[in-house]
């Protein structure tokens, strides 16, 4: 693993890079991998033209999806933490959301936490995805095809997955964990005296 790709080398790309992101996905939590990964293939779909550009960073592990190999060409990213993915927006600063579905108060990047990567097909979401390629300085050319490149690997970063495993969605046992307090309070109780 390079450690950051576009300084010290050439980026990966093709098969390669393909294969280094499946290594980057597998170090989450395995529910938050089968998200990404769901959500990368849908955007991928969508926008089969796009350079893929990978940041292996402190925080996360981000997919930018790019008309050009510049990142500041970049229109969404799907970002990928510990505890959840994330669709993020970079105007969404001047995208209209009636629906209040995006995230953060940036001027610039906006996001929308997904729960699962079906998120991605909802009108509301398609509609801002719609208004972002309208904002975008640059297109994505149709006649180039997309592709993955890994642009950095950062040497040191957080543990990909939580050390508190990520509560379940559905079922009791799920209902357990979301209503236990986490982390505990601390300090003086109620009643204490």
């Amino acid at each position: 693993m390079s450690q950051n790709a576009s300084a010290k080398s050439k980026p990966k790309r093709g098969n390669a890079a393909e294969r280094e992101l499946e290594t980057f996905i597998d170090r989450f939590d395995p529910e938050i991998a089968a998200t990404a990964r769901a959500a990368l293939a849908k955007m991928r779909k969508r926008l089969p033209n796009t350079f893929q550009l990978v940041y292996d960073n402190y925080n996360a592990l981000v997919v930018g999806f790019c008309p050009t190999m510049r990142p500041s060409s970049v229109i969404f990213s799907i970002a990928i933490y510990p505890r959840s993915a994330a669709l993020c927006f970079f105007c969404g600063g001047a995208l209209y959301d009636p629906k209040k579905l995006l995230e953060g108060n940036g001027k610039i990047s906006r996001h929308i936490k997904l729960e699962s990567a079906d998120m991605l097909e909802l009108p509301a979401v398609k509609a801002l995805m719609t208004q972002a390629l309208a904002l975008a300085a640059e297109q994505p050319d149709e006649t180039q095809p997309g592709e993955i490149v890994i642009k950095s690997v950062s040497p040191k970063q957080r543990p990909r997955r939580p050390s508190v495993p990520v509560p379940a969605k559905k079922g009791r046992e799920g209902e357990k964990r979301a209503s236990a307090k986490w982390p505990p309070v601390r300090g003086r109780t109620k009643g204490a005296g």
